[in-house]
């Protein structure tokens, strides 16, 4: 299981992004991402090559909700040389985008909507949208399981691996505890992203180190796949 460390709140990357990543980078971090706003383009680039030059994994996850403002997120996905771009939902226009480049794309199944995102959509939809999504060229999806609106997440987890085959599925949002990484897994989730209990102090509870919130939930991790 990968636990993706999300350098945002309140949707928005912090603005000392590079300050913190350089804080934590003795917790051996694998997967890092961030958002497409809150800092400048040129504090992006920055980020993105160092987390790629420490030999992990960079994640940027759209924001923008207006389709050009999206366009223009994997745009700059590409040219920032992310590895993997996660979220929206016009998945031919991002694709077109994304060909050719070392960027693979993870779209939103279901219907994301408002801002915090929430997620509509019944099992069934979950799983044609990945299914589509697969034979359009994706490399998986990223789903706001625990923002559902209208079905029970691990559900739509579970309908999202149904339709994904062996497309890579994310969680997106509200993991908080061993016992959600090990619902998500046994789901057939292979990743998850974490932001709130980590920023917030709660995955490790009396725990005032960010450091110390990302290495419990590393050793979480390993306990699942040993489990």
């Amino acid at each position: 299981m990968d636990f993706i460390f999300m350098l945002t709140r309140q949707d928005r990357t912090i603005t000392d992004c590079l300050r913190l990543y350089d804080e934590i980078r003795p917790a051996g971090l694998k997967h890092v991402g961030f958002k497409d706003v809150g800092v400048d383009r040129e504090t992006l680039a920055k980020l993105a090559g160092r987390i790629r030059a420490d030999g992990a994994i960079a994640y940027m996850e759209v924001v923008s909700t207006s389709p050009d403002d999206a366009l223009r997120s994997a745009k700059t996905a590409v040219d920032l040389g992310v590895d993997r771009l996660l979220g929206g939902t016009d998945v031919d226009e991002i694709m077109k985008i994304t060909k050719g480049s070392a960027t693979s794309y993870f779209p939103f199944p279901g219907f994301p909507q408002g801002h915090p995102t929430k997620l509509g959509g019944k099992p069934a939809d979950i799983t044609n949208h990945c299914r589509s999504f697969m034979d359009r060229g994706c490399a998986g999806c990223d789903i706001l399981a625990y923002r559902a609106t209208e079905s029970d997440p691990i559900e739509l987890v579970k309908a999202a691996r149904a339709g994904l085959g062996k497309g890579s599925l994310i969680v997106a949002g509200s993991i908080n505890s061993l016992s959600r990484i090990s619902d998500i897994a046994r789901a057939g989730a292979e990743a998850f992203t974490i932001v709130s209990a980590i920023f917030d102090g709660t995955y490790v509870a009396n725990a005032g180190s960010i450091t110390t919130q990302l290495e419990a939930v590393i050793a979480d991790c390993k306990k699942v796949m040993v489990a």
